[in-house]
């Protein structure tokens, strides 16, 4: 059989790590972390923590990497869960292996998204965070196959992980298993080598927390631009996500 490549969209600062644990304790799958990152770095020049690290550890050639993802699946497995960054796509980057993959969109209120970068990172810009990079794909995938992609919000997500797990594995054609509820804490061999920069919460979590209660995040002027300038993108995107 065909195996089921599936493309999750996000932006950073979601819960893209946790979602991919849930996939990868699936027995039936494979799982890969953003392939795309060393060549956003060697074409951007960013400076991200770990950026040599990075580069060294991947392949910097994105038509390498587009055609290694639908090539085989590492395991021989049936199911391979690719997590991306939406704004590791850069202009000039060819978009026609990514319809050969299933693709869904996962969001997070940019105010949110904003507030998490910059405890991490000094600065920020509208392009960093994935939301401008994310409705387009869109507007391409849903002009492409006359259908829209699945888009999840991570709000809504958080509070009710399982009924959005089993809408989801069912509209891919997928059983769903309660494994993918809960995982073993601690890092795995597929995280990449960023993953001492970004995943400290995830390895020490071993199910997905639930939402947040603390108050809305309390942005300085720069950084409210920033979350204003993504808001357009992710109300068109808010407004057509699935709700399980």
């Amino acid at each position: 059989m065909k195996p089921l490549r599936i493309g999750m969209w996000s932006g950073p600062r979601n819960i893209s790590t946790a979602m991919m644990r849930a996939w990868e304790n699936r027995p039936d799958c494979a799982v890969s972390d953003e392939p795309l990152y060393a060549a956003y770095l060697a074409t951007t020049g960013l400076d991200h923590p770990g950026r040599d690290d990075v580069i060294a550890s991947g392949d910097t050639d994105w038509r390498r990497v587009a055609d290694a993802l639908l090539g085989p699946v590492p395991g021989d497995k049936p199911v391979w869960y690719q997590k991306h960054m939406a704004h590791h796509l850069l202009p000039g980057m060819d978009h026609d292996w990514i319809h050969g993959l299933h693709n869904v969109l996962l969001i997070r209120d940019p105010d949110e998204v904003v507030s998490s970068y910059l405890r991490s990172r000094a600065t920020v810009a509208p392009a960093d965070i994935g939301l401008l990079q994310q409705a387009a794909l869109f507007d391409e995938l849903s002009e492409a196959t006359g259908a829209a992609p699945v888009v999840i919000d991570s709000g809504d997500f958080l509070a009710a992980p399982e009924a959005y797990l089993r809408t989801l594995c069912g509209l891919l054609g997928l059983a769903f298993t309660e494994r993918m509820l809960g995982w073993p804490a601690g890092r795995r061999d597929s995280d990449g080598v960023w993953a001492p920069h970004w995943y400290g919460t995830v390895w020490k979590s071993t199910g997905f927390e639930p939402p947040s209660a603390r108050p809305a995040p309390v942005l300085d002027a720069d950084a409210r631009a920033v979350a204003d300038a993504c808001r357009p993108a992710y109300q068109k995107l808010h407004a057509q996500r699935l709700q399980a």
